[in-house]
């Protein structure tokens, strides 16, 4: 994230170099409402009335770390239908490994590899930035309001008859064909 935002936010930088590998340090971040609304402004939502990173960060190994933590958080942001506020809980887990050599790909087609939280060994982490990016990930995309229809959008060539959601779905011509043939049926019977 950039530079301004994690500069409204107290410190919780953590050189590795500095930590124990054989214990575990915890952490936990809680930003104060300046924080909070740097935060949101960063990205570009309306408010963040709760936001906090609590966790460990572990040995891995000889020389790799883990970061195991979780999120909580209680952000605002507009419905993308109304623009009327929309309050979202938000509790994600939040997983990085950090690796003192990353494995080779070698050269031509890569596959992503099974764990997509690994990256290499920095000499420092800022615990705010995995919290902004970790937050950033799990924010809704299309936040809507309570009761908010998103209608049904209708498109035709001018003098054509529109086609429906419902009429392009696969199977409902079937459906019509049926009610015809049962219809059908019931007036020969008589």
């Amino acid at each position: 994230m950039e530079a301004p935002v994690t500069q409204a936010l107290p410190s919780q930088t953590i050189r590795f170099a500095d930590l124990r590998n054989r214990r575990d340090t915890t952490f936990e971040i809680s930003p104060d409402a300046g924080g909070r609304q740097a935060v949101a402004e960063a990205l570009g939502i309306v408010g963040i009335k709760k936001l906090r990173l609590e966790g460990r960060i572990a040995p891995l190994g000889k020389a790799d770390w883990s970061l195991e933590a979780k999120l909580g958080a209680t952000v605002v942001q507009e419905c993308v239908v109304t623009l009327a506020p929309v309050t979202t809980r938000i509790d994600e887990a939040v997983r990085r490994s950090y690796l003192s050599e990353m494995p080779d790909l070698g050269t031509g087609e890569v596959e992503m590899p099974e764990d997509d939280s690994a990256e290499l060994l920095p000499d420092e982490i800022d615990l705010a930035e995995v919290m902004i990016e970790a937050l950033a990930l799990a924010l809704p995309p299309f936040p809507r309001a309570d009761g908010v229809n998103m209608g049904e959008a209708v498109y035709t060539e001018p003098g054509a008859r529109p086609m429906t959601e419902d009429e392009a779905k696969p199977f409902s011509g079937l459906a019509s064909l049926r009610d015809a043939l049962e219809n059908k049926d019931e007036g020969g019977d008589n």
